[in-house]
């Protein structure tokens, strides 16, 4: 361990005495722009270095309240632990998962600060969860106690490679995805650890699920794995590769917090000229490559083959795209479309883009709307030709 790493282990554990809990509960409630009067009157009767961090951890638990909620107030965090934690009910999507399987006893791997290992304790499993740095598995600790399932997880500091993981009737793997100094890793072998080690540690247990980037290409996924998507309030969070039991389907998409879930196969989709209605499916559905699939259940076919929007004559509300009613398509043209909308009042604009060079910003800021009146307007392509369509969402 580094002489930097001892350093912060040492600040953090000084937060677990009764000296540290009494400044946490004093910064607690701290707005950013009191902290500096409030560090200088604190550090006179508390250690410097112990009054910024229980600052420092004030401000990480704010930041954590958009994936932990109400819990992130008595947990602990680290600001890589906070921006790399599964979202809470991701996490308890997937703990629900390995529980539906019958799985007792989960390896969690590549622990971080814990937010995967409560969630499966939560659920009813026991946890052996692993990290290599002595900080994080500190900080798993301390969430463990801080949120009464000690007794259900067991923290070990050690590399997941080397880690027995026997005794264990199912494994969670979250490699590390990111450089060193920063940078997102989009190769799974360039994982940490890689894919192929976690694919093999997958064949050791009855059941896994390794975590990968949302962006995984399918050919990237081993054959006999399900591969899932998940979005959380219509933004992918995570995919995962499932392991140790046939699936129903090779590709998942599923949505939360609704627990919607679908399966299937990615194929290709029949296209054809515009309909009344106008259907976005969810970014796990496309991700997933099961647009064709929603566009079945819609009674609808694509507006291009190669653009993730479905288009039908009648309006099926499905969880898994939000319809949009469509009031009129033209050529995309600037000045025709800046005619349309003036001539409408349209002041609220929503603009929706897909296979269309323009950004959304872009063309609001050269249309100017202004009026009461609200709209939607997708750019996309049409029998491969630049289009607008004008709508609202549907009723």
């Amino acid at each position: 361990m580094t002489r930097v790493a001892a350093t912060e282990l040492d600040a953090f554990r000084a937060l677990l005495t009764d000296r540290g809990r009494d400044l946490l509960a004093a910064v607690a409630d701290l707005a950013p722009a009191d902290e500096l009067a409030a560090a200088t009157r604190l550090r006179r009767d508390h250690p410097p270095a112990l009054v910024a961090a229980a600052i420092g951890q004030a401000r990480l638990r704010e930041r954590a309240a958009a994936k932990f909620g109400p819990d992130a107030a008595r947990m602990f965090f680290t600001a890589d632990g906070v921006e790399q934690a599964t979202r809470a009910p991701v996490a308890a999507w997937r703990a629900g998962r390995f529980a539906a399987r019958g799985v007792r006893r989960v390896a969690d791997l590549c622990c971080g600060i814990g937010g995967d290992a409560l969630a499966l304790a939560a659920a009813g499993l026991e946890v052996l969860a692993v990290d290599r740095s002595p900080l994080a598995c500190a900080v798993a600790e301390a969430n463990a106690a801080a949120l009464g399932l000690a007794d259900r997880i067991t923290v070990r500091c050690a590399a997941v490679e080397e880690t027995d993981v026997a005794g264990c009737d199912g494994a969670f793997v979250d490699p590390a995805r990111r450089r060193t100094g920063g940078g997102r890793v989009f190769d799974p072998e360039a994982y940490a650890p890689p894919l192929s080690w976690a694919v093999g540690l997958a064949s050791r247990v009855p059941h896994a699920a390794l975590k990968v980037a949302p962006g995984v290409p399918h050919e990237a996924v081993p054959g006999g794995a399900e591969a899932e998507w998940v979005s959380h309030r219509g933004e992918v969070k995570e995919a995962v590769l499932w392991f140790g039991a046939d699936p129903a389907a090779p590709r998942r998409a599923t949505l939360l917090p609704g627990g919607h879930s679908m399966t299937g196969t990615a194929r290709p989709a029949q296209a054809g000229a515009p309909g009344r209605y106008l259907y976005e499916p969810d970014g796990a559905v496309i991700r997933a490559g099961l647009v064709a699939d929603v566009a079945e259940r819609v009674a609808g076919r694509l507006l291009d083959p190669r653009i993730a929007y479905v288009t039908a004559d009648a309006l099926r509300p499905t969880p898994f795209a939000t319809a949009y009613e469509i009031a009129d398509v033209m050529p995309f043209n600037l000045k025709r479309l800046r005619a349309y909308l003036r001539e409408r009042e349209v002041g609220k604009l929503t603009v929706k883009k897909r296979g269309f060079a323009v950004t959304p910003e872009e063309l609001r800021t050269r249309l100017k709307p202004r009026g009461p009146a609200a709209a939607t307007v997708f750019l996309t392509r049409v029998a491969d030709a630049p289009t607008a369509l004008i709508g609202r969402p549907a009723p």
